[in-house]
């Protein structure tokens, strides 16, 4: 039996449905840029799409700005000392006169030094949850390229851990027959990770600047219990936005999220202004979907203007 292509009305009705796009981390970084390009292509009508808007989830959009709030976030949850804060700021300063300079790939090594130094300052905190701790795996024979291999150690590897990758390596595999025996999933993370060093440390702010100034709805959202990307960071660089209404959005007063009707516990704070939106995400680090799921969801609603 042969299946009927796509009609032209249901091709048509997907490309009037609203399209969001929703990231995370390092992905947020390349989702600003692909929403304002795929704006444009939008607007010049070489693509046809019902464009609604962009949420970045703890977002590395201005690397600096996370690296200078991490002494004074640490310090501030009882996670540094007096001594330890000193230690943690001074190379933070040097991650910042790095960039200022336009050294990104030195800003990279750097930032894998102050990541040490706040290992060795806290015994060795997860920086995707405070809350619990991390001790990286490393080997002897590591000393090639050796911060680069410890930030793949911190950043990339545990990804490769989870139930994801034995589904791909498994399964997927499996089912789609093509993939060659030498291919595995996630197998050339490290050459990535290794190769994108002189782009990982530029921020991105202008290009948040360049949606919201083409009225693109953009939305932020961050979990308290982050560290590598920790709120007090995403706070800094919307601070340097230069969007007209920024100063209107500040003004706003932030309303308390519960993640129903009937629950008394506050799950988040929101706070929006024309097209653009923050969420504080509570009892959250890194991962908000996976640690706060159903804050998640209703975040993903409100965002989408989904009632139900």
């Amino acid at each position: 039996m042969l299946c009927p292509r796509p009609s032209r009305f249901f091709v048509f009705s997907l490309q009037t449905v609203p399209f969001y796009i929703f990231s995370e981390s390092y992905g947020g970084k390349m989702a600003a840029g692909i929403a304002l390009a795929l704006h444009e292509a939008v607007q010049k009508g070489s693509i046809k799409c019902n464009f609604a808007g962009v949420a970045l989830g703890d977002s590395w959009i201005s690397p600096l700005d996370s690296v200078l709030s991490w002494g004074p976030y640490l310090y501030s949850t009882s996670l540094l000392d007096d001594q330890g804060l000193a230690e943690v700021t001074a190379v933070a300063k040097e991650v910042m006169d790095a960039i200022n300079k336009n050294q990104y790939g030195l800003a990279t090594e750097l930032w894998s030094k102050a990541e040490g130094v706040i290992e060795e300052n806290t015994d060795n905190v997860n920086f995707y949850n405070i809350m619990t701790k991390d001790v990286p795996e490393m080997k002897a024979n590591e000393q090639e390229n050796l911060h680069l291999i410890r930030l793949y150690q911190r950043h990339v590897k545990n990804t490769h851990k989870n139930s994801l990758n034995d589904l791909m390596n498994g399964p997927i595999r499996k089912k789609l027959k093509v993939i060659p025996d030498c291919v595995k999933w996630g197998g050339q993370s490290k050459q990535v990770f290794m190769n994108m060093a002189e782009d990982f440390m530029r921020p991105v702010i202008d290009i948040v600047d360049q949606l919201l100034a083409a009225n693109v709805n953009v939305t932020v959202y961050n979990g308290q219990l982050d560290l590598i990307v920790d709120t007090m960071g995403q706070e800094a660089w919307i601070r340097k936005l230069k969007w007209p209404n920024l100063e209107k959005f500040s003004q706003q007063r932030w309303k308390p999220l519960y993640v129903s009707p009937e629950s008394t516990e506050t799950a988040a704070f929101h706070k929006a202004y024309e097209n653009f939106a923050f969420f504080w995400i509570l009892k959250a680090g890194h991962m908000v979907p996976s640690d706060q799921g159903e804050m998640a969801l209703k975040m993903v609603r409100m965002v989408t203007q989904q009632k139900h």
